[in-house]
């Protein structure tokens, strides 16, 4: 069985827990505690060099980075496929997840939020921050799901695919922990809506992890 290093409120490990729930993959999941630090001991870093989460071990194999993982469970498992079969479409759909996994969810983890706050920053201020970058991403991604013109209620079309397993996490994020309004982002609210019905991504929702705090 494949183990996924994962931290119950890691966007990065919350989208590839979405594409091994989608997929239908058997996995066991092994905690890593990023408030506490975890994430730094010698042995973690055996499997992770950067210190980050997710890891996936599989026949001896260690992989990272949360979108090269879900590419190659694609590539491994191809139903249910999480890209389109068309080039242009294929191209489309990656943006779509980079806009999330490259530019704005890097600029609110832990590791950059807390050197915002090393450079003086009170809460407020670290707030502000994240709610800046992630309302600017939401603004992009918007418009490139309305200009692909593919009908809902996911990202590209009836199905998730890979923009979802990426947008749905940091959809979760912004309203969590920021109370972000998505009234202004009608395509990214009928995903979030779409995703919140879905038994995969309810069986990846950071709740329903084994190391997410008890209500």
């Amino acid at each position: 069985m494949m183990t996924l290093w994962s931290y119950w409120r890691s966007g990065a490990a919350h989208r590839v827990r979405i594409a091994l729930e989608l997929k239908g993959v058997a996995y066991q999941i092994a905690p890593v505690d990023l408030r506490a630090g975890a994430q730094k001991a010698e042995d973690y870093r055996a499997r992770n060099p950067q210190a980050l989460v997710p890891t996936l071990e599989v026949g001896g194999h260690r992989l990272t980075q949360s979108l090269a993982i879900i590419e190659w469970l694609d590539e491994r498992y191809p139903t249910p496929p999480l890209l389109p079969d068309d080039p242009i479409a294929r191209a489309q759909v990656r943006a779509a997840a980079a806009v999330v996994a490259c530019d704005v969810h890097p600029l609110g983890n832990l590791r950059v939020l807390n050197a915002v706050r090393g450079l003086g920053a009170d809460e407020a201020g670290v707030a502000s921050w994240a709610r800046g970058w992630i309302t600017s991403g939401f603004e992009a991604l918007e418009r490139l799901l309305e200009d692909a013109g593919r009908e809902g209620p996911f990202a590209f079309g009836p199905e998730p695919g890979l923009a979802d397993c990426t947008i749905a996490p940091q959809l979760y994020a912004a309203q969590d922990r920021y109370a972000i309004d998505l009234a202004p982002f009608p395509r990214l609210a009928a995903l979030d809506s779409a995703a919140q019905a879905h038994p995969a991504f309810i069986a990846a929702h950071p709740l329903s992890q084994p190391d997410a705090p008890e209500s």
